[in-house]
């Protein structure tokens, strides 16, 4: 399971392809494999199907297989409910885990809180789990009249005019909202970036937004952007566009910074089939089925497990796991990779002013900055074989601030290399496309423009 190619900083990554993919080989060839069926049902009755083999004994190894997979397919596609349909002894360890006393309580919580309904694990039989009933929605592209998009991120957001298509305005500006306790300063912040984009246009005819956080009917269910907010004030932060679409009396969408990112690389590439990633203060990700629609499943990948080594240190903070992709792709993965790269930076320096510093020593050429673009690079090259396991696509994205620059290239070039050398057949499938420097910084704001309808 030893990966071909190291990551030059982090020695001991254990890709979870390669962990998964030795897993079910040695089951089937084992002898005893059965089958698992796993359903992960969402709002309205939706229910995803993923099915795999395991070993009929419950060792370790196949425990920690079934529970990373559990893990991930949750995040990728959401649910209150868990179906597991398999061994017994497997499927009660998930219903332990995933439990309110568990070691994925917080991931359990979480869910409770995005699909307003107690979370459960449904212990059964593989035959037992219901069949697959998926939605599949069409996306924005629209970009007649005046139109204002913006894009929040934790250390700025992005606004951007365009009128008919074209963009007559763009601008991004600092703030801090994780650490603000009162909505108003989301509020208030947003509004002002709204009007200076108004200030380019003849009238404003639809908004458009995009955000970190799972969004739904333009409500933000939870976001780390509101961390700070209380639970009594977050039925404020929770309708924050609302009240702009009733302030400005106009079309408003807002959609996950993920979904966003998908689609604005199916406007730019004119394409289908597309995973988009955005690596900035977290990893946001949002896919674009081969037909053109969104599945409405989480793509919340922040949270997904990328790498199994058991004695990975860092841990994401906000899930307290280790192991998962904002930790590895993201201004997260910079600061994580600092100290084996022998680079000290003042304690109290925030992560985009660390990012910022990594950028300017590769600038200036220094090696020691090039290793942590190339280890997130290898990062990158072993989760696209991971990712396409579960989505079905033939175009990558590569978007956010940890992108920008001749270290983004070189995150692109080593993740190339790992796919050619590893996995040729993923290699001559999917894609790799980074914008260009305009597009990688508004980007997101110019697609998300796109997300309303205006009524004629």
């Amino acid at each position: 399971m030893k990966p071909c190619i190291a990551a030059p900083l982090d020695p001991d990554f254990q890709p979870a392809v390669l962990f998964s993919r030795h897993y079910i080989k040695a089951a089937k060839a084992s002898g005893k494999a059965v089958p698992l069926v796993i359903g992960l049902e969402r709002e309205n009755g939706l229910l995803s199907r993923f099915e795999t083999v395991v070993k009929s004994t419950p060792d370790a190894e196949t425990l920690r297989y079934v529970e990373r997979l559990v893990k991930f397919l949750l995040w990728a596609r959401g649910g209150w409910r868990i179906w597991m349909g398999g061994p017994p002894e497997i499927s009660e360890h998930i219903a332990h885990g995933y439990s309110k006393f568990g070691a994925r309580s917080f991931d359990t919580d979480l869910m409770s809180r995005v699909y307003e309904r107690p979370f459960e694990v449904v212990v059964t039989s593989a035959d037992s789990v219901p069949v697959e009933h998926e939605s599949a929605a069409a996306l924005g592209g629209h970009l007649d009249g005046c139109r204002i998009g913006f894009d929040l991120g934790a250390s700025d957001y992005k606004v951007a005019a365009v009128k008919d298509g074209e963009v007559v305005y763009s601008d991004e500006f600092p703030w801090n909202p994780k650490d603000q306790p009162d909505p108003n300063y989301h509020y208030e912040h947003l509004n002002s970036g709204l009007k200076k984009a108004a200030a380019h246009l003849p009238r404003v005819d639809a908004i458009g937004g995009s955000s970190a956080g799972v969004i739904v009917d333009n409500k933000i269910m939870v976001a780390s952007l509101f961390r700070a907010v209380s639970a009594e004030r977050f039925q404020d932060a929770k309708n924050i566009f609302l009240r702009l679409r009733d302030e400005w009396e106009v079309p408003l969408e807002a959609a996950n910074d993920g979904d966003v990112t998908a689609l604005a690389g199916a406007m730019s590439l004119k394409a289908n089939g597309m995973l988009g990633i955005a690596m900035g203060s977290s990893e946001a990700a949002g896919y674009l089925n081969p037909r053109g629609c969104m599945t409405g499943w989480l793509s919340e990948l922040a949270f997904a497990p990328v790498d199994y080594n058991p004695a990975a240190a860092a841990a994401d903070e906000w899930s307290g796991d280790c192991g998962v992709g904002a930790l590895y792709f993201s201004q997260q993965a910079v600061n994580k990779l600092l100290p084996a790269a022998k680079i000290e930076l003042p304690a109290e320096m925030g992560l985009p002013e660390r990012l910022k510093e990594v950028q300017s020593l590769m600038a200036k050429g220094d090696p020691r900055a090039a290793k942590i673009y190339e280890t997130i690079g290898v990062y990158l090259g072993y989760a696209i074989p991971h990712y396409a396991d579960f989505y079905d696509f033939q175009h990558m994205l590569i978007l956010g601030r940890v992108m920008t620059g001749t270290g983004g290239d070189i995150v692109r070039a080593k993740a190339r290399e790992v796919l050619n050398q590893e996995f040729p057949a993923v290699a001559k499938k999917i894609a790799l496309h980074v914008p260009d420097e305009k597009s990688r910084r508004v980007g997101q704001a110019v697609a998300a423009a796109s997300l309303p309808e205006i009524q004629k």
